[in-house]
């Protein structure tokens, strides 16, 4: 089984694939690292030397690049790939896509001030405005969606085992065969 955690900066898609990582023995694939790992340089530092289109080809990169490990595997997707419609339907052919819902207040505070984000991440209207275009298609893409707004990770990621059917012995017994 692949899952594939999407939500929007601050939706915690970093903190649940850890944990549930962890808590399953899966990798965990950060859409961040993978992009870091291929490009030597961070999703922002792209941005700056080479506009939205080096970043959304490093993003595709990464997307593909984690396509090629084998399941199971939790990897956390950049949100142009979900807006992408031919990579959307790549991602719901190869596994289980978990939205990670978050009010636009709840991903502002969770941003604070904006460290290792795109510059206009701490601004309510932004955030909000991006929320209003994603919701729909997110919505769409997810076969599960939570809401993390007042959650904490344990609860989500006993939410996401739950309603996978992800019992504990199937979880133990994919990290003692892949070690």
């Amino acid at each position: 089984m692949r899952i594939f955690l999407i939500g929007l900066m601050g939706s915690g898609k970093t903190t649940i694939g850890r944990r549930l990582a962890a808590r399953t023995g899966w990798p965990y694939l950060d859409n961040d690292t993978l992009v870091r790992e291929a490009a030597g340089r961070t999703a922002p530092e792209i941005e700056d030397a080479g506009g939205v289109a080096a970043l959304h080809e490093a993003e595709l990169a990464a997307f593909e690049h984690a396509l090629t490990i084998a399941p199971p595997v939790i990897i956390g997707v950049a949100g142009f790939v979900v807006m992408d419609p031919a990579l959307r339907a790549r991602m719901r052919e190869a596994g289980k896509v978990v939205w990670l819902r978050a009010r636009p207040e709840t991903l502002r505070t969770r941003v604070g001030e904006g460290g290792g984000r795109r510059d206009d991440a701490t601004s309510i209207d932004w955030i909000q405005d991006v929320v209003d275009e994603r919701s729909p298609v997110y919505e769409g893409a997810a076969d599960i969606t939570i809401d993390v707004d007042r959650a904490r990770p344990r609860l989500v990621v006993d939410e996401i085992v739950r309603r996978l059917g992800i019992e504990p012995d199937q979880a133990e017994a994919s990290a003692t065969s892949s070690s």
